[in-house]
């Protein structure tokens, strides 16, 4: 092994213990709809990985049940998730990180259990670069389209599964191993689409430690432009996604489920404030309010 891939590894068991990473909240064709942890987001308590792909965290991480709020979208809106660290706005999760990013979705009624997750978005390594890698740069924002789907209560399960101790297998070395980080988005889908969601793949279930993508051996001889992430292909039904920012907010936008604004002014749950932000500093409904020196909020 070259000294630099030797640096590299010592790097990633550094910043292990502080590099962790979940879903802060999403936007909604480019509107922000706020603080989804355990909100509108089934959200585990801490921001550690899954590393046993046969516990039952593999579907919507350890802490998946119900909560209150269910996010209103149309066949052809963009939602984008927004991952954090500790607090909005923080780094993301560490460099050393490498790995794809992939979204699933799910009927809500199967609660995530069974053969139901069908894949809408992948990206490995493209262009010389990691998925992860643009997700930093794109302040831990990614996106996906609704497909034309029957109108009904979904899951969205954005993922990361990290390759920085993967060269190994958790059932070999629990030490080490693939580490996944995963959230379920509850979103209603209230347009008529004609499209039912096809079989899809179970988790747990649906990764094996011989599954492509699950061991690699990142500061190795791997070549990373013959990656391939873990799980089926993009469903041909999938209306498709990007990593990047939220689109800006459009004149219609506007779904069954959103606020109404009321006025000028950042939407209610929109963000009114924070160091960089360029935006709105009023809100159209509710008051704004400092959550930290990044991010201000336009709450009831």
């Amino acid at each position: 092994m070259k000294y630099t891939h030797i640096i590299a590894a010592l790097a990633s068991l550094a910043t292990t213990a502080q590099a962790h990473t979940r879903v802060w909240g999403i936007w909604l064709n480019g509107v922000d709809q706020g603080n989804g942890v355990d909100n509108y987001i089934r959200s585990p308590p801490t921001n550690d990985p899954v590393k046993d792909l046969n516990s039952q965290a593999m579907s919507c991480n350890v802490n998946n049940r119900p909560v209150s709020r269910t996010i209103d979208v149309k066949s052809g809106d963009t939602v984008t998730f927004e991952w954090f660290h500790d607090f909005r706005g923080d780094e993301i999760i560490a460099t050393s990180h490498k790995g794809p990013v992939q979204v699933y979705i799910a009927p809500t009624s199967s609660n995530g259990a069974g053969n139901v997750w069908v894949k809408l978005f992948s990206e490995a390594y493209t262009g010389g670069s990691w998925a992860v890698d643009k997700l930093i740069a794109a302040k831990g924002q990614h996106s996906v389209k609704i497909p034309n789907l029957t109108a009904g209560t979904y899951l969205l399960r954005p993922e990361i599964p990290t390759l920085h101790e993967a060269n190994v297998a958790w059932n070999t070395n629990n030490a080490r191993g693939n580490q996944f980080y995963m959230n379920c988005v509850q979103i209603r889908v209230t347009s008529s689409g004609s499209v039912s969601l096809p079989s899809g793949i179970a988790f747990p279930g649906g990764y094996t430690y011989s599954t492509p993508g699950v061991v690699w051996n990142l500061y190795g001889t791997d070549n990373p432009a013959n990656y391939q992430a873990p799980g089926p292909s993009v469903w041909s039904g999938s209306a498709g996604g990007n990593i990047g920012r939220a689109p800006p907010p459009g004149a219609t936008t506007t779904t069954s489920g959103s606020s109404p604004t009321g006025g000028t002014g950042a939407p209610l749950y929109g963000q009114c404030g924070g160091i960089g932000w360029s935006g709105p500093t009023t809100c159209a409904s509710g008051t704004c309010k400092v959550s930290n020196e990044y991010y201000s909020q336009c709450l009831p």
